[in-house]
């Protein structure tokens, strides 16, 4: 019965639901990752369910054919004139990103050797894409002992940053809220948008179908692979970059995989190439990984505030709004929508008050958020596994 492919993915998709059920439960404190890695690995070593339930789906080979589009989709999401608006937002989440990285190698590779700490700072950093990367490179050069730790540490990040967040976000909320003045004044306080004439797109709207979309998302998939192939970069980054120029001289739309009502399927197909990871770990290797999980978490998370630090001394901005945007390089989207509503929500007295500080930590949040996760993640996840 376990063979038959539409039983394998419901088994599997009853997992993934089972742990956005409890991600949205927790509003985020409990990601769904977490949830899918740890209850899969238990489902195995309890024998609940074989090593081969996600191969007889064969979901994963759809995951597979996902990830460079995907990637290329999330060069489509940062518009370049928030970018310009929030240019400080990007330098500190990226001193994070970089600094963070720095102190692991530094660090950690003494301890627990040099794969051990390269397979941590992606994850640490990003998202389940620098995960993939991570992950996929760990198996082809047959480092399956350290796989659990890219797995670990993307799946724990999140119930330290987020915290971490709150924590600095709501004594920013606080500070701001004791200058704000009168609220009818809150309005001319607020930095203006800096507007920007909508750039047309290559294909006309009534071309731009969710099949033409997908296939323009494809053309760039296929084209990062082959340069990946030629060039030896990963083509992780050159996906990125696709996306990035493809956005800036109008071949793609913003929010590619969005507007082609796919975005939910291409990312259940990524979570499906992220689970057969964990096949090879056992409960031991779990036991044995853990404390170079726990070093790396706090380590990193040192490194990330410590970059929030010296980019809000650098760039002017009090710290305690630095270092969340900095933080989000632990959880991204939606955590740092969530953690700037719950903030707003509880420092602000009134619904003016609480809109007033709700669109003043936002738009860095986000953007910090995107910067780290989207991009830089998968680029220092890409050069670093081209090192081992």
């Amino acid at each position: 019965m376990l063979k038959e492919p539409v039983v394998a993915t419901m088994l599997l998709l009853a997992l993934i639901a089972f742990g956005e059920f409890i991600s949205i439960k927790t509003r985020a404190r409990v990601p769904m990752l977490l949830i899918v890695l740890v209850g899969y690995l238990v489902l195995l070593w309890i024998k609940v369910i074989p090593q081969d339930l996600v191969d007889n789906s064969t979901m994963s080979t759809v995951g597979g054919v996902l990830v460079a589009p995907l990637i290329v989709h999330m060069g489509t999401l940062i518009p370049m004139k928030i970018i310009r608006q929030q240019w400080r937002s990007v330098i500190i989440a990226l001193l994070g990103v970089v600094i963070s990285g720095v102190i692991i190698l530094l660090v950690v590779s003494p301890i627990f050797g040099y794969d051990t700490a390269a397979a941590g700072v992606g994850p640490l950093t990003g998202g389940i894409i620098a995960y993939v990367v991570t992950s996929t490179k760990l198996k082809a050069l047959g480092l399956t002992a350290i796989v659990a730790i890219p797995a670990l540490v993307l799946s724990l990040q999140s119930l330290i940053g987020l915290p971490l967040s709150a924590f600095f976000l709501r004594k920013y909320a606080t500070k701001l809220k004791a200058n704000m003045g009168p609220i009818d004044k809150i309005a001319a306080t607020i930095d203006p948008v800096i507007e920007e004439p909508a750039r047309k797109s290559w294909i006309p709207d009534k071309y731009a179908t969710q099949t033409i979309l997908l296939f323009q998302l494809f053309i760039g998939g296929a084209i990062a692979v082959i340069l990946g192939d030629v060039t030896g970069i990963n083509y992780s980054i050159w996906a990125l970059i696709i996306g990035l120029i493809g956005t800036l001289v109008g071949f793609y739309r913003d929010k590619m995989l969005e507007r082609a009502n796919s975005f939910g399927v291409a990312m259940l197909g990524v979570i499906f190439v992220v689970i057969p990871s964990m096949n090879s770990v056992t409960f031991s290797l779990f036991i044995h990984n853990l404390p170079a999980v726990l070093v790396i978490l706090v380590v990193g998370s040192i490194g990330i505030i410590l970059g929030g630090i010296i980019g809000g001394k650098l760039l002017g901005w009090d710290i305690t709004k630095s270092i969340p945007v900095a933080l989000t390089a632990m959880f991204g989207f939606p955590g740092d929508f969530l953690v700037s509503e719950e903030v707003s929500r509880s420092v602000g007295e009134t619904k003016e008050e609480q809109e007033y500080l709700f669109k003043e930590l936002l738009s860095p949040m986000i953007v910090g958020g995107f910067t780290t996760v989207t991009i830089a993640s998968i680029v220092i996840a890409s050069i670093l596994m081209n090192t081992l």
